[in-house]
């Protein structure tokens, strides 16, 4: 049978869970005690037990040993259980139960506990609690850190060496910069009491072996207590093996280690298993003179340490990255469900102090509503009309105000559909300012809903009649009717930068300076409205600064008293259902990163802007909404840069509650690195020669058997057959040139949906969906029929695929967070669908039971991009052909790339995945 990267085992799981040492297992009790008193409210666990350097006197220094078993939540306890589980294993194997209990009870604890004391509250005088197991992790992290100077001083990078005591230290500051709320100080302590540890310097502090073997005794604590490790049971890890040392020579030089196994040939024997050397006497028990026969034969010096050099090739490796990438997976989704908590979300402020939002007295009102009555009645006597008439009324709207009036007319194609329109804008002169720098009005013509926005664009007229009469702006002011939301916008900001295409948008003839902020009004009924609906969703996942979102909610909700809706969540409770349901659809929004409003254009161009909506029925008028904009307009007006203080990646739960990139991205990225982890996985494998299958051996075969061969590395020795040292050529040319060759096949699906008329798109998705049913398998013919696709070439094949998603997937994050974790969970199963089995022959073809081609096929079916856009087409009530058209209207005018990566990033890592396990393979 050849090697193979295995699939998850949970039996596996199970035994290893089954065989965890005695006081470990108390732990994990005592833990899960804990964080199940934190559910109830009488009594305050946290504020027990945790470490509160105020807090602690002579009645209270139980806090010393009760604060690393609490945690503040569930997912701080398992992501502590997690990492202390091997580590505190392998340490309570090495040392036995009854020395481990004492030393973590005792000074492995208050050590750390002391430390963090001396120096929190003698010397910064500040009262910070800590709590968690995090204090142990980093306890035996120090311990494993001497262990592996001791036997391995330093690893190199380049032509860097760095001591590998420091590997402790590095994961303290990746622990620091990415986990919010950890504390450096308490975990500094923990490594340097770990270090002192396993530099015995605190070997006074344990209780002497004699004793602890009298306490064994005397109790029979072997025999009484299931899964107590013994002194006399000391092992190297792995309580299922015994090792037996040999010292000799110099005690700085690494060692072979000695263990038993289960067969024997003459007097040596080699653990395939476990890739150690063992010589055993003729009653069967190791030897330590026949070793030392054998290493001075080699001319090799055996002293006391383990060897590490065969566990670098130990097969049992490779099983770990399936449970690693499921894990990695699975700790994403939960880091995301976790961040509606109030740990893990802020309240919302604002950063620049300039800004002062709410804190001027506002004048609109009053005489007003005869003005917007008086524009209503002018826009109605234009509806219907001509683009170029509806301009032209604006036009000399504006220039009975007073103010600068130019048109602008465009023209775009896409999906079979013209949207073409004319946009007319006036420009405002500021008195006190000298044109280097403008706010935008907008109000389009037809809102994002298709309806007229008669109201909207009648405020917007009246608040330009009302702004000409202030001298006290500093910054121009620009007042832009556009004829619809999408193109209008687009066109005319295009043509403000210089970036329009002179065949789809003319030139603008009047300019300002540049863009500091962006409003626009939507009101399209007549009657009073509930409550400001802002939609902030731009380009591509982009979203404006954070302030200037803050400003608005402050000034609509906190000096006007109207309310604030987010993402269409027309009711919110501020409980944690609604918060998650608001962030997940602002996810969906900025997955698809399409214009959500005309505010969208203007992001692109790094000029913040939001869309105040109208909604709902109520007692709020035109008046309130004309308020609030003149409020934000005043607030823009003090603005003495552009904004940068605040915030441009950030998630909203609602109006005044949002987490920031630093919290959420991690989630994404450890979706991404699961393809990473098995993409290296599959490397590995693919250097390994396939094992041979198992039939009965003749005499030479067992002699070529026999022949080892010394490998000695970095000071560290160890006896090694010679065909475990084999390495198997990596043929990379065919798999790499399949995998570019799919990623520019992605080309093809993104023209022809770019390219095809509105009515045909519904269609051309379905035919899509279904040719990618039997796409895989035509395609698995083609090359198997060219080229013999052996079993090795497979696993490059699905290594250099996984490896290109999940480097695309960790940029994509920094850019668009919600479309490379939502595409990186749909992609999930690639890493573990079609992992290969190897056959006998390792050129033969790749062979795979029944049961699992079935399952890998019906699973990435079903996960295939086109079904997914289909079944969310059908979940959201959207038509598929309206939602296609909007991409490509995207993709043409404002430059929108979501469907480069669905096409030419998902995909083809999804055709890879359904080639492999192609029934014809």
């Amino acid at each position: 049978m050849a090697p193979s990267l295995p699939s998850l085992d949970v039996r596996r799981f199970r035994s290893y869970l089954f065989r965890l040492p005695l006081f470990l297992r108390i732990v994990l009790v005592f833990i899960g005690i804990f964080w199940i008193l934190e559910l109830q409210q009488i009594w305050d666990v946290v504020k027990w037990g945790a470490l509160i350097p105020k807090e602690i006197n002579i009645g209270t220094m139980y806090r010393l040993n009760t604060y690393p078993l609490i945690h503040r939540g569930f997912f701080h306890a398992l992501l502590n259980t997690l990492a202390l589980v091997p580590l505190l294993e392998r340490f309570e194997a090495e040392h036995g139960t009854l020395l481990t209990g004492a030393m973590f009870v005792g000074p492995l604890s208050t050590l750390p506990a002391a430390g963090y004391l001396l120096v929190e509250r003698g010397i910064f005088r500040q009262n910070a609690p800590i709590l968690g197991v995090s204090i142990w992790v980093f306890v035996l992290l120090g311990v494993e850190g001497i262990k592996t100077f001791k036997s391995n001083p330093y690893f190199s990078i380049s032509t860097f060496r760095i001591p590998t005591w420091t590997t402790p230290l590095v994961i303290l500051l990746f622990t620091t910069a990415l986990v919010p709320g950890t504390s450096l100080l308490g975990h500094l302590c923990s490594v340097g009491v770990g270090y002192a540890y396993g530099l015995g310097y605190l070997k006074l502090l344990a209780p002497p072996e004699k004793v602890l073997r009298w306490i064994e005794g005397k109790l029979n604590l072997l025999g009484r207590l299931p899964h107590y490790v013994s002194i006399d049971q000391k092992t190297y890890g792995d309580p299922d093996y015994h090792g037996v040392e040999v010292a000799a020579g110099k005690p700085s030089l690494p060692s072979i280690v000695l263990v038993t196994v289960s067969s024997r040939h003459g007097w040596w024997e080699w653990d395939v298993e476990h890739h150690t050397l063992c010589i055993l006497d003729d009653t069967g028990s190791p030897s330590a003179s026949l070793f030392q026969t054998l290493a001075a034969y080699l001319q090799v010096e055996v002293v006391q340490a383990p060897t590490v050099l065969a566990l670098r090739r130990d097969p049992r490796l490779l099983k770990v990255p399936p449970y690693l990438s499921a894990i990695l997976v699975v700790i994403g989704v939960v880091w995301l469900l976790l961040l509606p908590l109030n740990e893990y979300s802020r309240h919302t402020y604002i950063s620049e102090n300039a800004l002062l939002p709410g804190q001027v007295h506002t004048y609109f009102g009053g005489s007003e509503q005869n003005v917007f009555n008086a524009y209503k009645y002018e826009v109605q006597a234009v509806t219907g009309r001509s683009h170029e008439e509806i301009a032209a009324k604006l036009s000399d709207i504006f220039q009975s105000i007073g103010l600068k009036a130019a048109k602008q007319k465009y023209e775009y194609h896409a999906a079979g559909n013209t949207y073409r329109g004319e946009n007319a804008y006036a420009v405002l002169h500021a008195p006190r300012g000298d044109a280097t720098e403008a706010i935008v009005l907008v109000a389009a013509w037809t809102n994002m809903d298709g309806e007229l926005n008669q109201s909207g664009v009648a405020l917007a007229l009246t608040l330009a009649r009302y702004f000409k009469r202030w001298s006290l702006w500093s910054k121009d002011i620009i007042v832009l009717v556009t004829s619809d939301s999408k193109a209008g916008p687009q066109a005319w900001v295009d043509a403000y930068h210089d970036e329009h295409s002179p065949l789809s948008a003319a030139s603008l003839p009047l300019k300002s300076g540049a863009l500091q902020g962006v409003v626009v009004v939507d009101k399209a009924f007549d009657h009073g409205f509930e409550s400001l609906h802002i939609v902030y969703d731009g380009i591509n996942g982009q979203l404006p600064n954070l302030d200037l979102f803050n400003s608005a909610v402050h000034i609509a909700s906190g000096q006007m008293g109207i309310g604030i809706a987010l993402q269409r969540m027309w009711t919110h409770d501020d409980s944690y259902r609604a918060r998650l349901q608001t962030m997940l659809r602002g996810m969906v929004s900025q997955g698809l990163g399409h214009t959500s409003g005309p505010h969208s254009s203007f992001i692109p161009y790094h000029v913040d802007a939001i869309t105040l909506q109208a909604v709902g029925n109520g007692w709020q008028d035109e008046m309130a909404m004309g308020r609030c904009v003149e409020s934000t307009f005043r607030s823009l007006n003090n603005l003495l840069e552009h904004f940068h203080q605040s915030f441009f990646f950030y998630l909203l739960m609602q109006a005044q509650r949002f987490v920031s990139i630093g919290t959420y991205l991690p989630s994404a990225m450890l979706v991404a690195v699961n393809f990473t982890i098995m993409a290296i996985a599959l490397w590995i494998l693919s250097g390994r020669p396939p094992p041979k299958p198992r039939t009965a051996s003749t005499a030479a075969e067992k002699a070529r058997e026999s022949e080892f061969e010394v490998v000695e590395k970095d000071g560290m020795v160890a006896v090694v057959p010679k065909e475990e040292m084999a390495i198997v050529e990596r043929q990379l040319f065919l798999p790499i040139a399949l995998v570019v060759s799919f990623h520019f096949l992605g080309a093809i699906p993104l023209y022809v949906f770019n390219n095809t008329r509105r009515d045909m798109l519904s269609r051309t998705l379905i035919f899509s969906a279904l040719a990618n049913v039997f796409l895989p398998t035509f395609l698995a013919l083609l090359v198997s029929g060219y080229i013999v696709m052996s079993s090795h070439r497979l696993i490059l094949l699905q290594c250099f695929s996984l490896l290109l998603l999940g480097m695309f997937l960790a940029t994509l994050a920094t850019l668009n967070f919600s479309l490379a974790f939502l595409i990186g969970l749909l992609a999930a199963p690639l890493s573990f669908a079609g992992v290969p089995m190897l056959a006998e022959n390792g050129d033969a073809p790749l062979k795979l039971s029944l049961k699992r081609k079935v399952i890998c096929n019906v699973v990435l079916h079903l996960l295939s991009p086109p079904v997914v856009v289909l079944a969310l087409c059908k979940i959201f009530g959207v038509a598929a052909g309206a939602m296609l058209a909007e991409a490509a209207f995207g993709w043409k005018v404002s430059g929108l790339w979501t469907q480069v990566v669905v096409c030419c990033v998902w995909w083809p890592a999804w055709l890879v995945g359904a080639v492999i396990v192609s029934p014809m393979l």
